[in-house]
């Protein structure tokens, strides 16, 4: 696979972060507004790590790296997104699993 892939799903990521961002900022308005900061927790980890993405195609394993930082924002940044529309955190299990796939990431980097 080619690594420069990677650009291309960072530049996925980055449009649905900013777009999720604008509409926190504009029409996000949950009940409990604790909920508004788990959806800017998870604004913040997909972002951080979409820029990281950017430096996959430079890695020794660009495709463990990039696989790793895609699952951990799915999993981790998605599932905080589903707590915070459902205001319900049951649904924030696979969060630790998408935390689990970001260490892993950064852990690769030593290899």
């Amino acid at each position: 696979m080619d690594p420069r892939l990677w650009h291309k799903v960072a530049a996925l990521s980055g449009i649905s972060a900013l777009g999720l961002g604008t509409y926190s900022a504009h029409g996000f308005k949950p009940k409990n507004p604790t909920y508004k900061e788990v959806w800017r927790t998870a604004i913040l980890y997909q972002l951080v790590h979409t820029a990281a993405l950017l430096a996959a195609p430079v890695t020794t394993h660009p495709n463990i790296f990039g696989g790793l930082l895609t699952t951990g924002i799915v999993t981790f940044s998605g599932s905080c997104y589903v707590v915070a529309l459902l205001e319900d955190r049951k649904y924030g299990t696979l969060a630790r699993f998408g935390a689990c796939a970001f260490i892993a990431a950064w852990a690769s980097l030593l290899f």
